[in-house]
């Protein structure tokens, strides 16, 4: 089945033909670097990551490019109020944001161009648009003239002259039309600024995004994505510019992402309710925020709270027990499956493995329908139950194929993903703090790695239940799961699993 994506630009669903074939070229709009990243920038770029996850699962070659705005009126605000340069507060703000998401598990795009660095190009692209004749110069500020584009309002389905109608230019302002836009800001004093034709200034925020996709990616290309809140006017004036200039189309597919509330109400400053993702993740494991947004389509608005984490928290520690069961009877031997050899009920099992995968394709085909492949996820982890309770010890051949098959669907939903934090730190943390357990009940665990000390602690709450000493083993057990480790007993002895967001 062939991918179909829901184009904002034709408002229906649309068959994915990439413009090279095996190629997908990405641009999706990026932060803009004054403050530290939130959930609502979280939501849209794990959206994105997944979108190119599955292109690739699907063995396309995909080139993303998201934007960095380091020039913009709020970090120069920002930065004024600090008394620092304007760009090198964007610079320590870009490196932070970044970090964040990699925090996060969001995988970072192909190319980063920052609008400080991509001037000479923006000033190019203006010059194009005013020989085109769609700019105009109006003492010093260059704007782009939108009654002489007459598909002004064809992404958005804006009217030009409904928007007129309540409309005004602003005092001091010099363009022709309310609804002119800035190629190009006069500059002003304690503002950055470069040279340009038309004297010293600075870029519009809309002429980045149409200079840079096209320098990094060329006209036209696959998709444009962003928040759903960028339809109008951003997106609509970077088509405008861009076909403008160049004569030609701009994006083939316009892909935008539902805004995230926080229980019930938009994000905003005024109310308060921003979630910095530094914050989030000291609370919440990143692959429980992620599933939590992987459970909303991308078009529709997810609602933020505590209690949705939760829920989300539950069905991920289910689908991790599976995973768990099937490591346990996997075969780490590459070999074929003899379907002569296997029982009835192992048959249906590669059944339902085949269908999981068929099923969780049609679901990711049909617009990258995330919710309802965590639900086919989820029938797969009942069928997995099932399986185990008729069959105690399965083949370990079919397993490997069940592990393999929910590993590399998983991972286009960005589950079970290593940590990304400072692993080596955490684990000495850690170390220390279990090395202090052991010594209440042991002093063989000198020089030994944390998973041998687990083993050392299991052996001997082994050894205590035998001898009845029970609290000894529930305090081991009890100990063991305040460092975020529990102990299962199960036919082949205890056994140790780390806890959801335990490194």
């Amino acid at each position: 089945m062939t991918i179909k994506i829901y184009n904002t630009l034709s408002r229906k669903k649309e068959e994915f033909k990439p413009i090279e074939n095996g190629k997908v070229k990405m641009y999706v709009c990026g932060m803009t670097v004054y403050s530290d990243a939130h959930i609502g920038h979280a939501r849209t770029y794990f959206a994105f990551d997944v979108i190119r996850r599955y292109f690739e699962y699907k063995g396309l070659n995909v080139t993303y490019v998201q934007n960095i705005t380091d020039v913009d009126d709020k970090i120069i605000n920002a930065a004024n109020m600090e008394g620092v340069d304007a760009l090198e507060y964007s610079r320590r703000f870009s490196d932070r944001c970044l970090e964040d998401l990699d925090a996060l598990g969001i995988r970072r795009a192909d190319i980063y161009p920052k609008a400080s660095e991509t001037i000479p190009d923006m000033i190019k692209f203006i010059q194009e648009i005013v020989n085109q004749g769609y700019g105009y110069e109006a003492d010093g500020d260059v704007y782009f003239s939108v009654e002489k584009f007459p598909n002004y309002g064809k992404l958005s389905g804006q009217r030009l002259d409904d928007l007129m109608s309540d409309s005004r230019i602003d005092p001091g302002e010099k363009k022709q039309n309310p609804f002119d836009f800035a190629l190009w800001k006069k500059s002003k004093p304690e503002e950055p600024s470069w040279d340009s034709p038309w004297g010293a200034g600075r870029p519009g925020w809309h002429i980045e995004c149409s200079t840079m996709s096209g320098k990094y990616l060329g006209l036209p290309f696959d998709i444009h994505g962003g928040g759903m809140d960028l339809r109008f006017p951003h997106h609509e004036n970077e088509i405008a510019q861009a076909e403008a200039a160049k004569g030609k189309d701009f994006a083939h597919y316009w892909i935008h992402i539902g805004l995230l509330t926080v229980e019930g109400e938009k994000m905003s400053k005024s109310i308060g309710n921003i979630v910095n993702i530094k914050d989030l993740i000291k609370k919440w494991d990143p692959e429980v925020v992620r599933f939590f947004f992987a459970q909303t389509h991308y078009r529709s608005p997810p609602d933020f709270s505590e209690n949705a984490l939760k829920n989300a928290e539950k069905g991920l520690i289910r689908i991790h027990r599976v995973k768990e069961k099937l490591e346990t009877f996997a075969s780490n031997i590459k070999r074929e499956l003899n379907e002569k050899k296997i029982n009835l009920e192992e048959k249906d099992y590669l059944k339902a493995i085949k269908a999981f995968k068929k099923n969780f394709e049609s679901a990711m085909d049909d617009d990258f329908n995330t919710p309802q492949a965590v639900s086919i996820i989820f029938d797969f982890v009942n069928n997995s139950n099932r399986f185990f309770e008729k069959v105690p010890n399965p083949n370990p051949v079919l397993c490997r194929i069940a592990l393999e098959t929910l590993l590399s669907l998983s991972n286009i939903l960005t589950l079970f993903q290593e940590s990304k934090g400072d692993t080596k730190r955490f684990e000495n943390n850690l170390l220390e703090k279990i090395l202090k357990i052991a010594d209440k009940y042991t002093t063989d665990v000198k020089r030994k790695s944390l998973e041998d000390i687990l083993n050392i602690l299991l052996n001997i709450r082994e050894e205590a239940r035998k001898n009845k000493d029970w609290n000894t083993a529930d305090g081991i057990r009890y100990d063991l799961d305040k460092l975020g480790f529990e102990i299962q007993d199960t036919d082949r002895g205890p056994i140790w699993r780390k806890k959801i967001g335990i490194i």
